[in-house]
């Protein structure tokens, strides 16, 4: 059995996002089989899409879907709360460019997207898993990251951010090593912050305890 970059917490589920689980699921939701996705299907044309890794309740998912209504957004996110409030807010935004899949990302890469099917990807603030016993928990591994690449096409984006210095030393290592990214800040070098992406209350939190934000930006290239 494989091991899991994440721990299920037991969070309460209110009755609004238990409500939008139920009622918005069967528009917005896409259950997860272990077979190749069509997204021009799935979102009825033909998009640039973002895949936006651990949404969490979808702060900054439904900004940028907000902004940019021609791209399509496919957040994945394991935790119940969060799913049911992303929901609710792709349908007080009425938005029509977001997607929401509630299961481990590694299956959904490996087994629901295809090769060169992303335009970019978004892992913000991932568990960095601090301790050294669990960093076997850690996301980004040089399997997933090749796998993440598979799935970009050309010139497509990797965006990364943590607020773990250790973290992001080792996400540098894992993505630098990568034969299909190139780092735009060069090996070795940290990018500074997009100033497109949305403040979010998780940033805004690290900010004020006084931590630093790591950012890295790889590109997919071939050849």
């Amino acid at each position: 059995m494989s091991v899991r970059s994440y721990v299920l917490r037991q969070g309460r589920l209110t009755k609004a996002q238990a409500l939008a689980l139920e009622r918005h699921w069967p528009q917005f939701g896409i259950d997860y089989r272990a077979e190749p996705l069509d997204l021009d299907r799935v979102f009825n044309r033909r998009a640039p899409r973002i895949l936006d890794i651990g949404a969490g309740a979808g702060e900054a998912t439904l900004q940028l879907a907000l902004r940019h209504p021609e791209n399509d957004y496919l957040a994945v996110e394991v935790h119940a709360p969060g799913v049911g409030r992303l929901l609710r807010g792709i349908v007080r935004h009425e938005l029509t460019n977001v997607r929401v899949i509630r299961h481990d990302v590694v299956d959904v890469v490996e087994r629901q997207l295809t090769a060169e099917s992303l335009s970019a990807i978004y892992l913000h603030f991932p568990d960095p898993w601090p301790k050294k016993r669990h960093h076997k928990r850690r996301l980004v591994t040089s399997g997933f990251v090749g796998k993440l690449a598979n799935r970009m096409s050309f010139e497509a984006l990797l965006f990364l951010a943590t607020d773990s210095r250790d973290f992001a030393e080792h996400a540098m290592a894992v993505c630098d090593g990568a034969e299909a990214l190139m780092n735009l800040a060069g090996p070795g070098n940290f990018s500074p912050r997009p100033e497109w992406r949305p403040m979010t209350k998780f940033e805004q939190r690290g900010l004020s305890l006084g931590h630093d934000i790591w950012n890295l930006i790889y590109c997919r290239r071939f050849g």
